[in-house]
Formats: structure tokens, C-alpha cells, sequence
């Protein structure tokens, strides 16, 4: 008997399209961070930056992992219960 995935995948595209700006938006952030370290900037302007960056992914996440859990309570499909308890374990990782 094949196993049935408990995965969820985000189907709302404006969430989706949300998430991708923020994570491009950060990736950006990243290559300016190297730059600032290349060219010699104070640890304090660095430190900001990463905190803005590390803000930026955790929230993503949190976007991405609450509306799966809306998804899933609206969508009652079958699993959902397992997809649910499974985004419910992701939530807390980021905790």
C-alpha cells in the first residue's frame, strides 16, 4: 500500500507571490551584507542588516506556514488533520 503524503503545498498565489518578493527582497539584503564586509563597514551596520535579513526569512515563514494552515482548516481534505499537526511542528521549529 502506498504511503500518502501529508506535504502541503500553498496554492494561494497571492501568498505565494508575497512570500517570493519578501525571500527576493532578503536575498538582495544578503549581497549587500557581503559587500559591507568586503568593503570594511562597522560590525554595528552589518549587525543591523543581517537582523533585517533574519527578520525578513523568519516572517516569510511564518506567512507561508500560517496560510497552509488556513488552507488546510478551509480545504477538509483528506490528511488535512496530519498536514495540519505536520505545519504545526514547522511553526514551532521557527518558535
Amino acid at each position: 500500500m502506498a504511503k500518502t503524503s501529508t506535504s502541503h503545498v500553498l496554492s494561494d498565489q497571492e501568498q505565494v507571490a508575497a512570500i517570493a518578493k519578501r525571500i527576493k527582497r532578503a536575498q538582495g539584503q544578503l549581497g549587500a551584507i557581503a559587500r559591507m564586509l568586503e568593503e570594511g563597514r562597522s560590525c554595528d551596520e552589518i549587525v543591523i542588516q543581517m537582523s533585517a535579513v533574519s527578520k525578513a526569512v523568519h516572517t516569510a515563514a511564518f506567512t507561508l506556514i500560517s496560510s497552509s494552515l488556513q488552507e488546510c482548516m478551509l480545504d477538509n481534505k483528506r490528511n488535512s488533520e496530519e498536514t495540519m499537526k505536520k505545519l504545526q511542528k514547522l511553526f514551532m521549529t521557527l518558535a
